[in-house]
């Protein structure tokens, strides 16, 4: 007996919550453009690239719920089957999952010069990608999920579990770098307490949605609970980046009102960019000089005869002139 609310309510609840998600990403898409165009190109181009996987996944998951509901309407042994478009929404979840998890990890790697720390996160993610690409090809060739759940449901699970992992070990990693460096520098406590909240908040929202998705993967096999589930996971993915790259300006304008001049380390990517660009500049520029014109004007007094005025210029002569007469020159020096 086919459960219509856990099957096709499911279906269709995780896609009304992808398409609203979905509406956020590009918000914050644009938001981004407008806040920060003179960012780097290869961020650009990485948020160009998720908000197309983004529409690309919108796209296919109301084109699996067209085909749930209204192509085969009334058929509920069409249940168990698999479209194709929902096996690849499987594939650019992880895509996404990948780009934020590349993103952060060489941010990590850039601001605390030691790959070797950010490697196991790497690793951990290409499995992460390879596990995703296998489901969907298997559920494209298997075409039902009891088939599917009978030879590759571990395939399945590992990828979710290691998107789950990836999510806490970046979760953990970057709190405790950053309380490292609070300690290292007192006077912004405040704004590194805040970007621990953030990252801590961040990743543990993309984590606990996997890891419900894959409990109910496992415990309620006969439903797609699941599989609405895991319609919103790719959102949460999306949001999570941009908001992390649209929250540097706010941390920016904090940092600011309170007189700080230290660099922001690691999960905020951009801030010490931006830090280090400026500081160069003002480096580079030359001292401002003041150029002070002074003008001094001499006025020199001289008295003439009146008797050798009036032989020089008899028609100057007059009584007024009995008197010293005064001539004012005026010079600028």
């Amino acid at each position: 007996m086919v459960s219509v609310p856990a099957t096709y309510g499911a279906i269709l609840l995780g896609g009304f919550l992808a398409a609203a998600l979905s509406g956020i990403v590009t918000v914050q898409s644009f938001i981004y453009i407008k806040l920060y165009p003179t960012d780097l190109a290869w961020r650009k181009a990485m948020v160009a690239v998720i908000w197309i996987l983004d529409g690309i996944h919108t796209a296919l998951v109301c084109a699996s719920i067209w085909i749930y509901l209204i192509k085969n309407f009334g058929d509920t042994s069409k249940i168990n089957d698999i479209p194709e478009t929902v096996a690849m929404t499987i594939a650019l979840t992880a895509n996404l999952d990948v780009h934020r998890s590349l993103h952060i990890s060489r941010s990590v790697a850039v601001s605390r010069g030691d790959w070797r720390i950010t490697a196991p996160l790497l690793v951990l993610a290409f499995l992460r990608l390879c596990s995703a690409c296998v489901t969907t090809a298997e559920m494209i060739h298997l075409n039902t999920f009891s088939e599917f759940k009978r030879e590759f449901r571990w395939v399945f699970t590992l990828g979710l579990a290691l998107s789950s992992l990836v999510d806490i070990l970046i979760a953990i990693f970057l709190c405790y770098s950053l309380r490292t460096t609070r300690k290292a520098s007192s006077s912004m406590d405040y704004v590194i307490n805040s970007v621990i909240l953030y990252t801590f908040e961040n990743n543990s929202l993309t984590s606990a949605a996997t890891v419900v998705s894959m409990i109910c993967w496992l415990v309620m096999p006969s439903n797609l609970i699941f599989m609405g589930l895991h319609f919103v996971i790719s959102k949460l993915y999306a949001n999570s980046l941009l908001a992390t790259l649209n929250a540097r300006k706010q941390l920016r304008q904090e940092r600011a009102q309170r007189g700080l001049s230290g660099e922001l380390p690691l999960a905020f990517p951009g801030l010490t960019d931006r830090f280090r660009s400026n500081r160069r500049d003002s480096s580079r520029m030359e001292p401002i000089g003041t150029k002070l014109e002074i003008n001094v004007e001499k006025t020199v007094e001289y008295e003439v005869d009146a008797d050798t005025l009036n032989r020089h210029s008899p028609a100057l002569s007059s009584p007024n002139l009995s008197c010293h007469p005064s001539q004012a020159v005026s010079q600028m020096v």
